[in-house]
């Protein structure tokens, strides 16, 4: 009998918590495994914790939770769930039942048919997100897919499965900014999709406003990717080649009359915005790689726990 455990990070979800655990619970008792679900609590700031508590003390052997400390953001609080983890598979879900827990007897049927190490769950579609978050995301994807050295899935989440062989490899990964997904794609393995309409939450609001979504696809790209350094120094050659043009040009037409500019004045003022721009879009890009850098040498730990129930001594 395989041992299956639900990773669920958990930020401010009093609205969605008691309802998400029932419908997960019944998801989980109708399974022939042995399970149990690891909630991160990952520092809410309502009434989050002791909702979770209450939960781990009426279901002690099957429900673990973690408290951080304070809130260190999604992704710490999956790598948490995985460090945790001892059972041969894991599935990752959020705890607003966007991504449904009645799916997954249907991902476990579908791994152990093929045998794969990961099942990574495609939307088909998105209820109740805007279009400017359909569109976003969309383009999110792409970008990192044309961006990276590896191929991403499209239209994926953190919704996935995961076997121990992965899970052990993931632990063995050291970097602070993870792009959880990403790092599962680069691991490698078999690893296979599985189609989904995923639905709109049952209460409450997204995590993620515009601000974190944009944190979080720089973490993205940055991390997988140094095209950006080659983009930027593409662009000044780009930048030398114009700046040769245009002496060229106002030269010709000073001299043949087609040019009929203040002396001087065109040609200073287009050469300091243009060249200031690019001078100042390579500066901020070198430094996120410099600030990544300087991240990772202070070793500081992802997140801090401050609080376990129903864990083994």
């Amino acid at each position: 009998m395989k041992t299956l455990t639900l990773i669920i990070p958990c930020y401010n979800e009093e609205l969605v918590l008691v309802e998400s655990y029932q419908r997960t619970k019944a998801v989980l008792d109708s399974l022939p495994h042995k399970t149990e679900i690891i909630y991160i609590n990952d520092g809410s700031q309502d009434n989050t914790r002791d909702l979770l508590n209450e939960i781990a003390a009426t279901n002690p052997q099957q429900v673990r939770v973690i408290h951080f400390s304070r809130n260190f953001g999604h992704q710490p609080a999956v790598t948490a769930g995985i460090n945790y983890c001892q059972s041969d598979l894991a599935v990752i879900l959020d705890a607003d039942m966007q991504d449904p827990p009645e799916l997954i007897p249907e991902i476990l049927a579908l791994q152990e048919k093929e045998e794969a190490n990961v099942v990574y769950c495609v939307r088909k579609s998105r209820e109740g997100e805007s279009r400017f978050k359909l569109f976003t995301a969309k383009l999110f994807y792409r970008t990192m897919n044309s961006m990276s050295e590896i191929d991403f899935p499209l239209d994926t989440g953190d919704f996935r499965l995961i076997d121990r062989k992965v899970m052990d490899e993931f632990n063995h990964l050291r970097e602070r900014g993870k792009y959880i997904r990403g790092l599962i794609s680069w691991v490698g393995f078999k690893q296979i999709p599985f189609y989904y309409e995923r639905k709109a939450r049952i209460a409450g609001d997204t995590k993620y406003p515009i601000s974190k979504m944009f944190r979080f696809a720089s973490y993205a790209l940055l991390y997988f990717s140094k095209k950006p350094l080659k983009l930027v120094m593409g662009l000044g050659f780009v930048a030398v080649l114009v700046g040769i043009i245009l002496a060229i040009w106002f030269t010709l037409g000073k001299i043949y009359g087609f040019s009929h500019a203040e002396t001087g004045w065109t040609s200073i003022i287009f050469t300091i915005i243009f060249f200031g721009g690019v001078q100042l879009i390579t500066v901020g890009v070198v430094g996120q790689y410099i600030g990544i850098l300087f991240d990772e040498i202070k070793a500081r730990p992802e997140y801090i726990v401050d609080e376990k129930k129903n864990f083994p001594h």
